[in-house]
């Protein structure tokens, strides 16, 4: 028996990255998996993962997923991926807004003046707007129940730089989801969050490591999905409702650690005085 037998989640984003790793454990606590990526097979993308190898992980290990194709900036994708977890579920308990869109001309070195204007579209279309857009449909089908946490993967980028302007922003509007949502949702029994994780040793990240990006302390790919999981599971996670909180907060709550035991660092510490 685990945590989560029974419950039907989503996770957008989920062929790599946080997205794969709470895919995984939400599927290992007992939940049926929906999982939805733009990468359908390995080799597709510069970076490894797959829908299909997200599904096959899940699947070998005894879990049950649902991997769905869709592409995120196209309303009419998320409709439909809606209208199947609904005509085969009938009900949603937990979405995890994951999905965004890191491009290729992002230099964190140059000032925003200087880097594409596209920039901006890619970060605040494919991340805040497609979160935006799964809550309103998520919230359709968790109110009509009384129940259901909605997860908006965030960043200490909310409050501090990280990458680029837009970037902030993006994370920021995040925050501001959560919060401004928790308030209706409450009196349905909907919870909202947003999660903050460190340094996490993503296939993005680990590409970048040799000096570059600093692992020491760093998270693994599951570990934010533990936080989710112990969030699904709180029968009184209400409390938690229109917050921002970091993994390592969620781990100090719940009484978890990483999956070699270890606590990594607070995104907090990261934070300007």
């Amino acid at each position: 028996m685990g945590p989560l037998d029974g419950r039907v989640a989503l996770v957008t984003g989920g062929s790599r990255g946080i997205g794969k790793g709470c895919a995984l454990e939400m599927a290992a606590a007992g939940a049926t998996v929906y999982v939805t990526g733009r990468t359908l097979e390995e080799g597709e993308a510069p970076l490894p993962g797959s829908l299909a190898r997200t599904a096959r992980e899940i699947q070998e290990a005894g879990g049950q997923c649902v991997p769905v194709a869709c592409d995120h900036g196209d309303d009419k994708d998320v409709t439909q991926l809606f209208e199947k977890i609904q005509d085969e579920q009938h009900h949603l308990d937990v979405l995890v807004n994951n999905a965004f869109y890191v491009s290729g001309d992002l230099n964190p070195k140059l000032p925003f003046w200087e880097t594409p204007l596209g920039l901006w579209d890619d970060m605040l279309d494919i991340g805040t707007r497609s979160a935006y857009v799964a809550t309103h449909f998520a919230a359709r089908m968790m109110v009509s129940v009384g129940r259901g946490l909605i997860v908006n993967i965030s960043s200490a980028g909310a409050v501090r730089f990280y990458h680029h302007l837009a970037y902030g922003v993006g994370k920021a509007a995040l925050d501001r989801i959560s919060k401004d949502a928790a308030r209706p949702l409450h009196e349905h029994g909907v919870a909202i969050v947003s999660i903050w994780p460190w340094v996490v040793k993503t296939e993005r990240v680990l590409e970048l490591a040799g000096g570059r990006v600093p692992l020491e302390g760093a998270e693994s790919q599951r570990f934010c999905g533990k936080g989710v999981v112990a969030l699904a599971a709180d029968p009184e996670v209400l409390r938690h409702s229109g917050q921002a909180l970091t993994t390592r907060e969620l781990s100090e709550i719940y009484g978890y650690t990483d999956r070699d035991g270890s606590r990594p660092r607070d995104a907090r510490e990261d934070l300007d005085p």
